[in-house]
């Protein structure tokens, strides 16, 4: 059975709404500031890897849950929140014989950027986790309290008709992405060895790619820049991450090149930056990821 609730700031629907998850997830993309769904199933279907163009927070409330983030795998436990940053290739691995119960949340990447001012930036987790490589926050018994409590009242609010319901919404949301920060800047989540699994030479293959996104990432240039045979490296590339290193780097830099579009660099421009020879090839792939052309994305 599943229960979904499903809110978001811009429009509060009915308690127990429910939508296309599976296609929500395909398109990748959010129009509304952010969205809060409270989960619970049983669920025997497995999930490829995806993307999304916002930020995500995954609440782990219940289950038998392995959740793979960029080549690394959490193995979670309740009230592990895990952050995922647009553009992180991510999936679940789920126990159908076990409930999997979660709360998510998605965040609009200009929302959450317009909260922030010059002593306060609440993408910092984020930014972090990313250059950590380390996207899991365990909370200690005494700190669960605090985050239960702020997630009881921003899905009760949501839900809710009163007098200022959306403004006290948006309040407890900004609340609760303090709180995560805090938690991450002072680094008062746990630690342990048991949850977490991944190999450190992909992932300093991994690092590299994302640092290099417009630099030569040929299969033969990486092979000699981490001295193994490039047949091993693809083989063990696909094994951790799921993806060949060859659909991982081009996905990698179609996503740069989208943003750069956003951004008003011109199309041309945009697949020479992002490491593209061919704009012919570049146009394909660009089409069969986002279903749109590049100049679609220029207009909007």
């Amino acid at each position: 059975m599943l229960s979904t609730y499903n809110y978001n700031i811009e429009a509060i629907p009915l308690e127990g709404s429910v939508i296309d998850l599976d296609k929500e997830k395909r398109s990748g993309y959010l129009n509304q500031k952010f969205r809060l769904f409270h989960l619970q199933d049983k669920t025997s279907k497995e999930f490829d890897f995806h993307y999304h163009d916002f930020y995500k927070i995954i609440i782990f409330l219940k289950g038998n849950v392995t959740y793979f983030i960029e080549g690394k795998a959490y193995y979670l436990k309740p009230w592990d929140i895990l952050l995922v940053n647009h553009h992180d290739m991510h999936k679940p691995i789920i126990d159908s014989t076990q409930e999997y119960e979660r709360i998510i949340l998605w965040i609009d990447n200009d929302y959450i950027s317009a909260q922030n001012n010059t002593d306060c930036d609440i993408t910092t987790c984020f930014k972090l986790a990313n250059e950590r490589s380390f996207n899991l926050i365990r909370l200690e018994t005494k700190f669960q309290s605090r985050l239960k409590m702020i997630i009881k009242e921003l899905e009760l609010t949501l839900n809710s008709k009163e007098f200022g319901s959306v403004l006290m919404s948006h309040a407890l949301f900004i609340q609760f992405m303090i709180y995560i920060n805090r938690i991450f800047l002072g680094n008062l989540y746990l630690k342990s060895d048991d949850s977490l699994k991944y190999d450190k030479q992909i992932e300093k293959v991994l690092n590299y790619i994302n640092e290099n996104l417009t630099s030569d990432l040929s299969v033969e240039f990486l092979s000699e820049q981490f001295f193994i045979s490039k047949y091993y490296l693809m083989h063990k590339f696909k094994k951790e991450t799921g993806f060949t290193l060859h659909n991982y780097i081009l996905q990698k830099r179609l996503m740069m090149s989208y943003k750069l579009i956003q951004e008003g660099v011109p199309v041309l421009k945009a697949s020479e930056q992002c490491g593209f020879k061919d704009y012919s090839s570049y146009l394909r792939a660009f089409k069969k990821l986002f279903h749109k052309s590049p100049s679609e994305v220029s207009l909007s």
